[in-house]
């Protein structure tokens, strides 16, 4: 990935996913299922010709951000996202003190 390509991320709820594209090409989506103050992070997925490029952290970075920004609990149901949590431990927070255990957090 080249600094001249341009990345975003966003969320689409209407098909309930978080979207990054690349120069304009839907490159991955992070799909979720949010119910009240709660969003559970079900599936990532980033095509395999943009794999590498550390944009499946970017959009679980965004989610969870956006996550926190909104007040909502996070379920870290995928395994990428559960990972992710792992590797950054100022995450954990996000996710229900009751269940942390349950996803080995």
């Amino acid at each position: 990935m080249s600094a001249a390509e341009t990345v975003e991320v966003r969320d689409a709820p209407e098909r309930e996913r978080y979207e990054i594209t690349l120069d304009g090409e839907l490159a991955g989506h992070l799909d979720y299922m949010l119910r009240k103050s709660l969003i559970a992070l079900i599936h990532t997925e980033v095509d395999e010709r943009f794999e590498g490029h550390g944009l499946g952290s970017r959009l679980i970075r965004f989610a969870l951000d956006d996550a926190r920004g909104r007040g909502l609990e996070v379920l870290p149901f995928c395994p990428f996202v559960k990972s992710y949590v792992e590797g950054h431990p100022e995450y954990a927070d996000l996710v229900p003190a009751d269940m942390r255990a349950r996803f080995g957090l």
